[in-house]
């Protein structure tokens, strides 16, 4: 996130930092990558470093509805990565730092939770950027050890059905576009832009229901994923390409990952197939690909349903949304 996050000073993130981890450190850095959770860089003064990472429990509504609900399965998630990190070997995974405790992450306020995490040398992607051939071949590879790892971790892992949790806010948006929306200023321009594009989203939610049958009845395998193997949580280091941000890591049908990468069977998924002897399914490639698409929407909703301010982040907000509306259809791979 490019701001800060509002109700947690730095101060609770350094003092959380030394009670729960033992790490002294006078001062953090705030980093801006990503959407959704707040990062800094931590320098100790023997040299080690470490980068930090705040979620806001107000903000997961993939995790939970609720802030209790929230917490566990974002604890359920890194214990996860741990598992597959410590468990199953995986050394491309870049799991979280056990707190003194042995936990994977710790709630340091009611609202937030901070996870610390080994401060990883290379070079970082970004999301929609593309990536090279021979670094697809490499993520290929590394999402079929991921899936094959899941007897390792199917009792605790989270778990992601074929549905859209963000749907009902999505669909609350679209039965209130008759009355003004108040809560900042993206809340009118948000609610004209839907109206707009009103029928093209309803025919999403009609394309989303079809796949998501055809998928339903298809008797698919569910598997361990990360849920977001795109170019923005990719490090490069040491040759070699290593995954982070593991919030989003769950049990579900493998083309939740591949869907990034596709672009015809042929020609991007054989390797896979080939190493997992699994056939990839195109329904749940596109449904993966509208899933993206419309909880994206329906997460900028709610941020512009709510009370906001012009910043950075909802500016970027504000572009990806009208970019989404303005889309025929859903789009191809983000890693293309």
């Amino acid at each position: 996130m490019n701001n800060l996050p509002v109700g947690l000073d730095e101060c609770e993130v350094v003092e959380a930092l030394r009670a729960s981890w033992g790490l002294n450190t006078d001062a953090v850095t705030y980093v801006q990558v990503g959407f959704g959770s707040h990062h800094w860089d931590a320098r100790l003064a023997d040299g080690r470093r470490y980068f930090l990472t705040a979620d806001d429990l107000d903000q997961k509504p993939w995790i939970g509805a609720d802030r209790k609900v929230a917490f566990e399965g974002l604890r359920s998630a890194f214990d996860t990565a741990l598992a597959l990190y410590e468990q199953a070997h995986l050394d491309f995974v870049v799991p979280p730092i056990r707190t003194n405790d042995g936990d994977s992450v710790r709630r340091i306020t009611p609202q937030y939770t901070l996870a610390v995490f080994p401060f990883m040398a290379g070079r970082s992607g970004h999301f929609g950027e593309q990536i090279s051939g021979e670094e697809r071949v490499e993520l290929l590879r590394l999402l079929a050890d991921l899936h094959q790892a899941t007897p390792i971790v199917r009792s605790t892992a989270p778990r992601r059905g074929i549905g859209l949790p963000e749907r009902p806010v999505l669909e609350a948006a679209l039965n209130d576009l008759d009355q003004p929306w108040e809560g900042g200023p993206f809340a009118e321009p948000a609610r004209k832009q839907l109206a707009t594009y009103a029928e093209v989203a309803l025919q999403w939610l009609e394309s989303f229901d079809r796949l998501a049958e055809e998928v339903a009845t298809s008797g698919h395998e569910q598997v361990i994923t990360h849920g977001e193997p795109h170019g923005g949580n990719l490090i490069r280091a040491g040759g070699r390409l290593l995954l982070i941000d593991w919030d989003t890591v769950a049990l579900a049908p493998p083309e939740r990952d591949l869907w990034m990468l596709d672009s015809g069977y042929a020609k991007s998924l054989m390797q896979y197939a080939k190493a997992t002897n699994r056939q990839v399914n195109q329904s749940a490639i596109a449904l993966y690909r509208l899933v993206w698409m419309l909880s994206d929407i329906a997460n900028f909703l709610s941020v512009f349903r709510s009370n906001h301010q012009r910043t950075e982040d909802t500016q970027l907000a504000w572009r990806a949304f009208t970019d989404y509306l303005r889309l025929e259809e859903p789009p191809p791979g983000s890693s293309e």
